[in-house]
């Protein structure tokens, strides 16, 4: 699940009774167990608004996708407002006939998600767009290039033109639904205005104390990158204050 904010069942098994091993014919291999997995309304407030986007689109609570690796790059611009988002995403299906990705975009307060540009522009093209002004969210389909069997794995490049927001931005955060194998996470400031602390966090919903927290130091290139590996469901960001 995507998921920005300033301040995307169970599988059974079984097999026939009888003498000797029980498995995939041979040749084969079993697909990956669906992992633990949130709805979505666990990881946005409002919970109501997400819930009826999702509806409005027919989404489903699991899409049948999960992270394997995700590289995320946001730029933050001179007015101190976040700008662009780029993903690079590799994704594996647990379950049959997955052909699309649901990404969802929450932007600063006061920001217009009307004025959100999605870039659908590495195997993928757009398909249903729906937004909340009122809670500046924006819920969109990803369309693959085909429909994925369980275990396989689909690279997904895409991005958002942000809505300018009234205030400075302050936090990055992204929302796991299944959770991640690694995800990256670089935010980039613009030179003319540098943060004086930055530090990532994680929390397990919205609103709640971080469990996890860590001082970061911007490099020469103006910016700063966890690296998180195994990451459960829950929410994973980046603050920084400016002064």
């Amino acid at each position: 699940m995507d998921h920005r904010r300033g301040g995307h069942p169970d599988t059974p098994t079984g097999g026939p009774a009888g003498r000797g091993p029980v498995g995939p014919p041979r040749g084969r291999t079993l697909g990956p167990a669906a992992p633990a997995t949130l709805p979505y309304r666990a990881l946005i407030r409002p919970r109501s608004a997400v819930d009826g986007l999702i509806a409005a689109i027919c989404g489903p609570q699991d899409s049948g996708l999960h992270t394997v690796v995700h590289v995320e790059r946001i730029r933050i611009d001179a007015r101190r407002r976040p700008a662009r988002r780029d993903s690079q995403h590799a994704l594996r299906a647990h379950r049959d006939g997955v052909d699309r990705y649901l990404a969802i975009h929450q932007g600063d307060p006061g920001a217009d998600p009307g004025r959100v540009v999605l870039r659908a522009e590495e195997n993928c093209r757009p398909g249903r767009i729906r937004r909340d002004p009122e809670h500046g969210l924006l819920v969109a389909e990803l369309l693959l290039d085909r429909r994925l069997r369980t275990g396989d794995t689909h690279l997904l490049g895409y991005g958002f033109d942000d809505a300018p927001s009234p205030t400075p931005s302050c936090e990055y955060v992204r929302g796991f639904n299944a959770g991640a194998g690694q995800y990256v996470l670089q935010v980039t400031f613009d030179p003319a205005a540098l943060p004086v602390r930055c530090h990532r966090f994680a929390v397990r919903a919205p609103g709640e104390r971080p469990h996890e927290s860590e001082e970061l130091t911007l490099d020469g290139h103006h910016s700063v990158h966890p690296v998180a590996t195994g990451l459960p469901p829950g929410l994973l960001g980046i603050g920084w204050d400016w002064d």
